[in-house]
Formats: C-alpha cells, structure tokens, sequence
C-alpha cells in the first residue's frame, strides 16, 4: 500500500510537471505561425493575436509572446541611454526598442485587448561589477497585469528580459526567448528588479535601492528553475582561504538537475569550471566550496550549464 501511494505521489508529480510545462504551448503555437505580422500597425497586430483567445491571461501570453520573439534590443539607444523611440507606433515600425519601449508596447496592446497593464520603471543588475555600485539612473522598465481584485492578482511581466541578452559593450544582441518572465515569479523577480515606485514591488522584497544592490546577480535561468532567496544572500563575499562557504539554493522546480558547476574569473580570465558535490532534495540545492586562490574576481554558479547567480568574491588568507 506504501508502495503504492508513493508511487501515485510521483507520478501526480510528473503530470503535474507536464501540466505547468505545456500551459501555454498551445497559444505560443498559434502566436508563432502568425509570423511577424509585418504589414500590421499596433492596433491591428493586438487584435490579430488576441481575438481568439477568450480569457485575459492567454490574451496576455499571446501579447508576450509575439513581442519577446519579434521585438529586437536597439542596442544603440540602450547603449546611450536613449529613450525617445519608444512610442509604440515607432517600436512597431522599427521591431527595436529599449527595455521602456518593450514595457510600452506591451502595455498598450494589453490596452487594447481590455487588459489593465502598467509600466514600471526600476533597477536591474546585469553583471558583477553592479554588486554594490548603486546606479543613479533608472535603468530598466517592466509591466505589472491585474486579471482581478485582489492584490494577489497583479503579475510581473518583463518582456525585454524574455526576448534575450546583449553583450556588456551592447555591440550584439542574442535573442534566447525565456518563457518564466512572464507572470515571473514575484519571490524571485522582486530580487532581481527593484521599482522606482515601492507601490509596484509585488509582494516582500529589498527595502531600498542599496538593499537591492547588494544582492547577487540573478540570470534568466535563475527563473527556469525558480530560484527563490540564496545563501549568501550578499552579492559581494569576503572570504579566507581557510574557511568553507556554504551556498543554498531554494527552488521550485520538478526538474532534475544534473550538475552544479562553479566558474571563477571574468570572461578574459576565466578559470576552469569545478564540478560541486552537491544535494538536491527536491527543494534546496546545498553545497560548500573553499576558495583557495587570493584575488577578486567573479562567481558563477551553473546548473547544468547555465548560468543560475552570480556573486563577487574577495579571496584573502
């Protein structure tokens, strides 16, 4: 009987896991034979990928979807800083946009499929060298959707993030669609963006801007595996070469992960990657390193070769 009921758990769990996984692979696959929709102004396009879908959550995929997948980075602009392109009408025209334009175009065709949707501006961190450098100018923007009344039922949108990543130069643009941005997980997104206006932190989070600079740096597949709030909890560690850093990673996914790999150095210097022994128990990922050279450099931890955080070490004896 034992016996039995566990292996009802498991395979609960494993429907359960499909489930999640194929929630929306039906309206991504109808958003995806659509195609560009090149010859389509704003209002047309919005209409075109949501008539057909009856309820506002799908509405709202179907709307982020396309943008992430046909919406490129305007890495000139971004790289200046430049936010005068971003009225939908021109993102549309040009199929770039900076983060702000991305939130704006979303905004509106949610708008316009009767979906309320506003954009908000904050702080992300991209890359180690932010761990503690407080920016003094917003450098990010994203979407909060409400699909009801109450304040459970607000959701992040970053669709900017979703469509892919840029080079630190912002010379090139690589787009690697990332579903979980998407109604992203608030614990997760709220240690990864921090609002201008506190009022659109979805639920608990850092309190200040230097709260949140001191945090890690948290990479898109941070949200694959549904990462929740690490140890340590700072992005900037200072250790002794004698001592032992225990890292912890609570996470909410079914999936099984393979190997945990830890990559020292920047991209120039970049040591070879040391396979960690590490637990899984289904829940939390727990393992300890000691870091025996002196330096500073940057931490990666990878999980089955992608890049789940990043911190900044400072190796003394």
């Amino acid at each position: 009987m034992k016996k039995t009921l566990v292996s009802l758990s498991l395979c609960l769990l494993f429907l359960n896991n499909i489930q999640a996984q194929n929630e929306y692979a039906g309206t991504d696959s109808i958003v995806k034979q659509l195609g560009s929709l090149n010859a389509f102004n704003v209002a047309t396009i919005a209409d075109t990928l949501t008539r057909r879908f009856p309820d506002k959550q799908k509405k709202a995929r179907a709307i982020f979807y396309w943008i992430a997948n046909n919406i490129s980075f305007d890495l000139k602009a971004i790289k200046s800083n430049d936010n005068r392109k971003v009225d939908p009408v021109l993102v549309i025209q040009s199929r770039k946009a900076t983060p702000l334009g991305y939130a704006n175009l979303i905004q509106e065709m949610c708008s316009m499929a009767n979906i309320r949707c506003l954009t908000v501006d904050g702080y992300v961190k991209n890359y180690t060298e932010e761990i503690n450098n407080l920016s003094d100018d917003i450098n990010h923007s994203w979407n909060v959707v409400q699909l009801g009344q109450s304040p459970e039922e607000w959701y992040y949108i970053d669709a900017a993030k979703a469509s892919g990543y840029t080079d630190k130069k912002f010379s090139t643009f690589t787009r690697e669609f990332t579903s979980e941005y998407f109604f992203a997980n608030k614990t997760l997104f709220n240690l990864d963006h921090f609002p201008d206006n506190s009022a659109w932190q979805l639920g608990p989070g850092p309190k200040s801007k230097k709260e949140f600079y001191a945090l890690p740096v948290f990479s898109s597949a941070a949200y694959i595996y549904g990462l929740q709030k690490p140890q340590p909890v700072t992005g900037f560690l200072k250790v002794k070469t004698k001592n032992t850093t225990t890292f912890s990673f609570p996470h909410t996914s079914n999936a099984t992960i393979a190997s945990i790999t830890l990559v020292t150095g920047d991209e120039k210097k970049q040591e070879k990657a040391q396979a960690m022994n590490f637990t899984d128990n289904g829940s939390v990922i727990t393992f300890n390193h000691q870091f025996k050279k002196e330096d500073t450099y940057p931490v990666r931890i990878v999980a089955d070769g992608k890049v789940l955080v990043q911190y900044f070490a400072e190796v003394s004896e």
